[in-house]
């Protein structure tokens, strides 16, 4: 269950800018992969670019958002192999692979989950009613958590492609969320001027 029980950002601008000069339009959101070599960037243009820290080139866009993209995040190791069973229970036939692999949320209100070592969307999630601004997995990597401007908090099955809770969690745009790192909590905070605290077992 998740009951009713506050989240710090922070960026380095002057180490951003050498990527957002070569983007066409302003960048949403940045976020290094864990393994520190990637950087993925979501953007107005409706693109994901995945970028070698090394090298600084782009060496990867993903256009498969119809808007803005609003949030990205990349898996976590754990999530690996319920990723694998959920591609295989699209497709049987397909092989397993070891990512890396990114969550995306954008304005055409869908949630996406990228393999980037191929480059292809392994996963769409539909659902939300307005815009996702954040979707994160789940610690336990079995599941994503999304919030959107439809000022719901939802947790999903992202083997079987749906959603298996939806919270009214604020009154106003829910603009993101975060997990605790040592306890079962998701954090959320809103146009409301609120944040607040969900336990979720």
């Amino acid at each position: 269950s998740y009951t009713a029980v506050v989240r710090k950002q922070w960026y380095n601008a002057e180490y951003g800018k050498q990527w957002y000069q070569r983007r066409v339009r302003g960048v949403r959101v940045a976020t290094i992969s864990p393994d520190g070599k990637l950087i993925a960037s979501g953007s107005n243009d409706h693109t994901i670019r995945i970028w070698d820290i090394a090298t600084k080139e782009c060496k990867l866009e993903l256009r498969e958002h119809d808007h803005v993209v609003e949030c990205v995040a990349w898996a976590p190791e754990g999530c690996t192999p319920h990723i694998n069973e959920a591609i295989i229970t699209e497709n049987p036939r397909a092989a397993k692979s070891e990512g890396p692999f990114l969550v995306s949320g954008s304005r055409d209100k869908t949630i996406k989950v990228f393999d980037i070592s191929t480059g292809s969307c392994i996963i769409s999630l539909i659902g939300h009613d307005n815009w996702v601004r954040q979707a994160i997995f789940h610690p336990s990597g079995k599941f994503i958590v999304s919030c959107a401007d439809d000022k719901t908090l939802r947790v999903w099955d992202f083997k079987n492609r749906r959603c298996t809770k939806t919270i009214a969690a604020h009154e106003h745009f829910v603009t993101c969320l975060d997990f605790h790192k040592n306890g079962p909590y998701v954090i959320t905070g809103s146009v409301d001027q609120l944040c607040k605290v969900w336990e979720c077992r």
